[in-house]
């Protein structure tokens, strides 16, 4: 699974770090960081990507 980020929609709530903390982070100005940016996420993440793709309040990820 492969996850898409619209940083333009994202407002910054953390959610998806608080889902699956090892693919996103806010960096010190509360901008997401996805670990995983143009890459498959590996087979043991997928259940915490899909949680975080849900909890997103903004819609600002996607499956691609």
């Amino acid at each position: 699974m492969r996850i898409v980020a619209d940083y333009d929609r994202c407002e910054g709530h953390g959610l998806c770090a608080e889902q699956a903390p090892v693919v996103f982070d806010l960096d010190d100005e509360g901008d997401l960081v996805h670990h995983f940016e143009g890459q498959e996420l590996p087979d043991e993440l997928e259940a915490e990507g899909q949680r975080a793709i849900d909890s997103c309040p903004v819609a600002a990820l996607r499956k691609a």
